[in-house]
């Protein structure tokens, strides 16, 4: 009998390929094929539908990570136990490459097919803006700083009960519109390492970025969170000495 934690590393790696099969193939598709014209949005939305729908497929059995950011600012928010924390992140970055793997097996079958940049994650140069190292630095941590305070907040067992993943999913959105003309948003390192390992050379030599910037900007989140959120408790009552 599979036990326990094999289960949810199951889950995560399920989770983690949809996650990015989904949202780079988008991107990846749209880029082969402009005329289906899905553009910035379509691609934001493909992201935030990719994690909506695995929140609510398999949020009951690992949590749904699907990031080691995530993993990173909710052990740091006392949310997620340190030591599952490795486990999570190698099976999140299994998943993230074989979904590259796959969608490189799909894309490659066009008679037009160029690698150009699969999706991956870049600044100067290979930022789609054409954005420097600091407008990546402080748009990875802050948005994913942003994004950690969405889960954190969400999921708390004092929000409305059953509408995180919404929560989380259109949070993700959002922070696709903003970030992509950046970096091409990465807020994920196993989402980066999955192209970057495709693309081979530049998206290989800027990705440390991409996990650096992110798991930073988590940690952060989850002290910030663990401050915000923290339940004052109510003031000891002073006794009077009677005679």
């Amino acid at each position: 009998m599979l036990s326990s934690l094999t289960k949810r590393l199951s889950a995560e790696f399920l989770g983690t390929f949809w996650l990015v099969f989904g949202g780079c193939g988008s991107a990846v598709m749209a880029a082969a094929f402009p005329h289906v014209g899905i553009g910035l949005l379509g691609v934001a939305l493909a992201f935030g539908l990719t994690v909506m729908t695995m929140a609510f497929a398999i949020g009951h059995i690992s949590g749904c990570h699907l990031n080691p950011a995530v993993t990173v600012g909710l052990a740091v928010g006392r949310r997620f136990p340190w030591n599952n924390v490795v486990a999570y992140i190698v099976v999140q970055v299994l998943g993230a490459m074989a979904a590259a793997a796959v969608l490189y097996g799909i894309a490659s079958g066009a008679p037009d097919f160029a690698i150009g940049g699969f999706a991956a994650n870049g600044f100067a140069e290979h930022s789609p803006g054409h954005y420097s190292m600091m407008s990546a630095i402080i748009a990875e941590g802050v948005l994913t700083f942003m994004f950690l305070m969405i889960i954190l907040g969400a999921t708390d067992k004092r929000a409305p009960a059953g509408f995180a993943p919404i929560a989380i999913g259109l949070g993700l959105t959002l922070i696709h519109l903003i970030g992509i003309p950046v970096t091409n948003l990465s807020v994920n390192p196993a989402r980066s390492t999955g192209p970057a390992m495709i693309v081979g050379g530049w998206a290989l030599e800027q990705l440390w970025l991409f996990w650096v910037v992110p798991i930073a900007g988590a940690a952060v989140a989850g002290l910030a969170y663990s401050w915000l959120a923290a339940e004052e408790r109510p003031a000891a009552k002073s006794v009077r000495a009677t005679a």
